[in-house]
C-alpha cells in the first residue's frame, strides 16, 4: 500500500460521498494503490449505513466505528494505528465541508455583486442565508468571518425559518421525473401545484418528496425539482441547489462613504508602488477638497491612514508636486500626491 487517508466522520452523511469522489480523482492522477481510513467518532446521522453502502462497490474504503464520540485528536490516532502505507495523509473532511461551504456562499454573493454592478470595495451590510440543518448551520457559522471579508458584506444572518422572509417556487424537472414516473408526471403536477411555502421548504429541506400516487409508491429527489426563490425589495436572491442567499443591496450613506475610502486606499497603495516606496515607508498625503468626498475621508480617516502608513492627510485647495487624477465613483473624480514623510 502506497498511499493511506485518514480521515474523521461526525455526522458527515450528506458529503460523504463527494469528499470520496475528489480523493479518488486526485489518486487517479497518481496511479497508485491507496486506502481511505474513515474513522466514525459517534455520528448521530446514517454515516455508517452510507459508508457501508459504499464499501460494498469500493474496497479500497475502511470504515472504523468508535463507540461514542471520543474526540477530533483521538479519532484521528485511531486512524493512524490502522494506517498500513508507507505515506499517510490527514484530511479534517467537517473542515473540507466547512471550506465548501464557504466558498459556495462567497460565489454566490460575489456573482449578485457582479450582476448588479457593484463593487466588491464597495461595503453592503448584510446576508441571509436559510439553514438547511444545524450541522450546516454549525458549519457557516464557524466560517462565517471568511465569507464576510471575502464578500465585503457586514452581517451574515441564519434563518432558521424563511416563511414570510423567502418567497419560493417548484416545479417538477419533466426530464428526470419522466425517466422514472412518466405516467404519473400529470398527477405530480398537480400535487406540486397545490404546495404551500411550508410544502416547498419541506421538500428543499428533506431533499425530495415521498408519497403515493394511484397505489404506486413515488419517491423524488432534489434533482426532480427546479426551485427557484424570489426576489423581495431591496435585496438580491440566488439559488444553487439546495443553498439560497439573500443580498441586501442598499448602500447607506455610511456605507458609501466606506467604499469611497476604500476606493481611495486602494489608490493610494497603487500609488506606493509605483513611486518605488518600500513596504514599511511612511508617507504624507493630500487630496483635494471636495464636498462630495470630504465626509467619507474625514470619517475614515485613520483607517485610510492606518491602511496606507500615512503620517498625516490633508485636504487641500490644490495639491502640491505630481499628482494622481482618478473617478472615486461615476461623476465624481479625485486628486491625490503622496510623498515620503
Amino acid at each position: 500500500m502506497e498511499i493511506s487517508i485518514v480521515t474523521t466522520l461526525y455526522n458527515s452523511s450528506k458529503f460523504i460521498e463527494e469528499f470520496i469522489s475528489r480523493i479518488e480523482r486526485i489518486i487517479s492522477k497518481i496511479n497508485c494503490t491507496y486506502e481511505i481510513i474513515l474513522v466514525d467518532d459517534g455520528s448521530s446521522d446514517n454515516s455508517i449505513e452510507t459508508v457501508l453502502n459504499i464499501i460494498k462497490f469500493n474496497k479500497n474504503i475502511k470504515l472504523i466505528k468508535l463507540s461514542k464520540n471520543f474526540g477530533h485528536h483521538k479519532a484521528i490516532l485511531c486512524g493512524l494505528s490502522h494506517s498500513k502505507a508507507n505515506y499517510t495523509f490527514l484530511i479534517d473532511v467537517d473542515l473540507e465541508e466547512r471550506m465548501s461551504i464557504a466558498q459556495k456562499v462567497s460565489s454566490m454573493v460575489l456573482s449578485l455583486r457582479k450582476k448588479e454592478n457593484i463593487k466588491v470595495r464597495q461595503p453592503l451590510q448584510k446576508i441571509m442565508v436559510p439553514v438547511l440543518d444545524q450541522d450546516f448551520a454549525r458549519r457557516i457559522e464557524a466560517v462565517k468571518d471568511l465569507i464576510l471579508s471575502e464578500v465585503n458584506v457586514k452581517e451574515l444572518e441564519l434563518l432558521q425559518d424563511t416563511t414570510g422572509v423567502l418567497v419560493k417556487k417548484i416545479k417538477p424537472n419533466f426530464k428526470t421525473i419522466g425517466k422514472k414516473y412518466g405516467k404519473h408526471m400529470k398527477a405530480i403536477i398537480a400535487i406540486t401545484n397545490q404546495w404551500s411555502q411550508a410544502d416547498i421548504i419541506a421538500v428543499d429541506k428533506n431533499k425530495g418528496w415521498a408519497g403515493v400516487i394511484e397505489g404506486e409508491s413515488i419517491a423524488l429527489e432534489t434533482e426532480d425539482f427546479e426551485i427557484s426563490t424570489d426576489d423581495i425589495p431591496g435585496w438580491l436572491v440566488a439559488t444553487e441547489g439546495n443553498y439560497t442567499v439573500a443580498l441586501d443591496e442598499t448602500v447607506s450613506p455610511a456605507l458609501k462613504n466606506e467604499g469611497i475610502a476604500r476606493e481611495f486606499v486602494n489608490r493610494i497603495q497603487n500609488l506606493r508602488k509605483e513611486s518605488g516606496l518600500e513596504v514599511t515607508d511612511r508617507i504624507e498625503l493630500q487630496i483635494k477638497s471636495d464636498d462630495k468626498i470630504n465626509l467619507a475621508i474625514n470619517d475614515n480617516l485613520n483607517y485610510i491612514c492606518s491602511e496606507t502608513l500615512a503620517n498625516s492627510l490633508d485636504l487641500v485647495e490644490e495639491v502640491n508636486g505630481e499628482k494622481l487624477v482618478f473617478e472615486v465613483e461615476e461623476g465624481v473624480s479625485a486628486e491625490l500626491s503622496l510623498s515620503k514623510a
